[in-house]
């Protein structure tokens, strides 16, 4: 027994070792084949792969090159655009170019005519003067030919004085032995007699003298005046309000406009002008009645558009640049003025405000032109009067700064005369010069001769043919308008237009207004001026209330 469960026991070890190595064998074979089979699948997997990449990249190629192909056709297409540009850039340049040297040329004909204009000015001057020396060496033989006859003539004269006076007092006595009257006694009444007669005599020739006076002074006068002008030669020009500028294109208008008129707004608020944008192809409208304000826009918008960058802080930038070169400009056309009148010692202060008067115009006349008109007037009738060198010097130094009160910087009530006398006192000009300027419009008393020469010049070169804008007629209603525009007010008694309507006198009746309403008065007679009429500079309003008490003693 023990041996048969020995050997079974020895059999089942036996059968189980040789299952496991039946069934370990049987393992590593499914093993096997199962890494076959995945190497399998993972070769064709790898194989699959290679060939997507390959596809990948091949794609890839196909689309780098069709990219590469627009970036060059786009990448061609910027190029002859900037190309383009440059062309028209150049051109544009080229252009502007050829317009300055246009310009150049322009300036320097206008030049050279300037200068052979002058040469023969001086060439008529120096025959002029030529003539007078020829005329003063001839007056000068005269004179001394006139002064031997008046030797000869005096010599004959007192030979006959002599005789005369042996015959008078042969008379003398003769006529005191008929008569039986002394020499005295005949003397005082003889003078008696001759007195009465003198006096009446003397009477009637004062008169007739007074009547050829007024005759001859008024036609001398008038040869004057009229010598006066024919001898002045000046420009007959009419100063706007407004100043086109010229554009190159329409499309710079949406530029200067800018977003939402951000740069328009701007432009006006820095240079106070008013700028008009409308339908008017290539050109915009600069409007202002102060021409600096004007020259100032203009100068600014023409160095925008040539810059090209226009937005507010560069117009502010600009502005301020072109007002500081302008007061340079201003300097300069003053001295100018000043070298060409031949004027010295005048005051910085005067040059300056005479720039300015360029700038400036008195119904459509620029004052500049008109003062250097009215100075040399005044200096040729002061000549033609016979007054001294210094004294023409004196007369041509008040023409130019007669008006210089309408170009003074700082605000007043007084009128242009009156302030135009203080500054000249102020920078002290000559006694003789204040006082014409400060009475050219009798608002003073003249106290010398040169104050009605500057007056007489003044009318002269405002009064001439095209000198201003304003005709007699429209002269004439505006002063009536003004006239009845006060008298439409209850209580207003008279009223008076002065100063060629700048000032405008309201006579009230004391009965009906107050003191208290007579300043409103006056300020509502401004301002219905002001709303309804239009006019040069300013009016001045002054309502005048007089209480008068009348009794009366019986």
């Amino acid at each position: 027994m023990e041996m048969v469960i020995i050997a079974g026991i020895i059999g089942l070890i036996i059968g189980g070792i040789i299952s496991y190595t039946f069934i370990n064998a049987s393992y590593k074979k499914a093993n096997k084949q199962r890494i076959e089979e995945i190497n399998k699948k993972s070769d064709l997997e790898i194989k699959e792969a290679r060939l997507t990449a390959k596809r990948i990249v091949s794609d890839a190629e196909t689309q780098a090159e069709k990219v590469l192909s627009r970036a060059e056709s786009k990448n061609e297409s910027i190029k002859q655009k900037k190309i383009q540009e440059a062309k028209q850039k150049f051109s544009q340049m080229k252009t502007e170019v050829d317009e300055k040297r246009a310009q150049l040329k322009i300036d320097f004909k206008e030049r050279e005519l300037n200068v052979v204009e002058k040469e023969k000015d001086l060439d008529r001057k120096r025959n002029e003067l030529n003539n007078l020396k020829d005329n003063i060496d001839q007056q000068e033989a005269e004179l001394k030919a006139t002064k031997l006859n008046l030797e000869t003539q005096l010599k004959i004269l007192a030979r006959k004085r002599e005789e005369i006076e042996q015959i008078n007092e042969e008379r003398i006595k003769k006529l005191e032995t008929i008569a039986k009257m002394t020499e005295q006694e005949a003397k005082e009444e003889l003078l008696d007699a001759v007195k009465a007669k003198a006096e009446n005599d003397a009477m009637s020739i004062v008169k007739q003298t007074l009547e050829e006076a007024k005759i001859n002074a008024g036609k001398e006068a008038k040869k004057i005046v009229i010598q006066s002008i024919q001898r002045m030669c000046a420009e007959v020009a009419i100063e706007n309000t407004v100043t086109v500028f010229n554009l190159t294109s329409d499309d710079l208008k949406g530029q200067i406009i800018g977003r939402e008129g951000r740069n328009i707004r701007a432009l006006e608020a820095a240079t106070g002008a008013e700028i008009v944008v409308d339908d008017t192809p290539e050109a915009i409208v600069i409007s202002s009645f102060d021409p600096i304000r004007r020259e100032i826009c203009r100068q600014a918008l023409k160095r925008l558009v040539a810059d090209g960058r226009i937005h507010p802080a560069r117009i502010e930038e600009v502005v301020n640049k072109v007002q500081k070169e302008l007061n340079d400009q201003i300097v300069e056309i003053g001295e100018r003025a000043v070298i060409e009148l031949d004027i010295h010692g005048l005051h910085p202060y005067l040059i300056r405000m005479v720039g300015r008067m360029r700038f400036r115009s008195s119904y459509g006349q620029n004052l500049l032109k008109h003062s250097i008109e009215t100075a040399n007037l005044c200096a040729i009738m002061a000549s033609e009067l016979g007054l001294s060198p210094k004294l023409v010097k004196q007369a041509k130094r008040a023409g130019l700064l007669h008006d210089i009160g309408k170009v003074a910087e700082e605000e007043s009530e007084l009128s242009h005369a009156l302030l135009g006398m203080k500054m000249c006192e102020k920078h002290k000009e000559n006694d003789l010069v204040c006082n014409a300027v400060g009475a050219h419009h009798d608002e003073i008393e003249m106290n010398n001769i040169i104050s009605p020469i500057v007056q007489a010049c003044d009318a002269i070169s405002g009064a001439r043919p095209g000198a201003r804008r304003e005709i007699l007629e429209s002269y004439m209603q505006r002063i009536g308008e003004l006239e009845e525009l006060a008298m439409a007010y209850d209580g207003v008694q008279k009223a008076y237009a002065l100063q060629a309507g700048r000032e405008l006198r309201v006579i009230v009746e004391s009965e009906k207004v107050t003191d208290a309403f007579a300043d409103d008065l006056s300020f509502m007679i401004s301002q219905k001026i002001q709303d309804e009429m239009q006019y040069p500079g300013h009016v001045k309003v002054t309502v005048i209330r007089e209480k008068r008490a009348i009794s009366y003693a019986r």
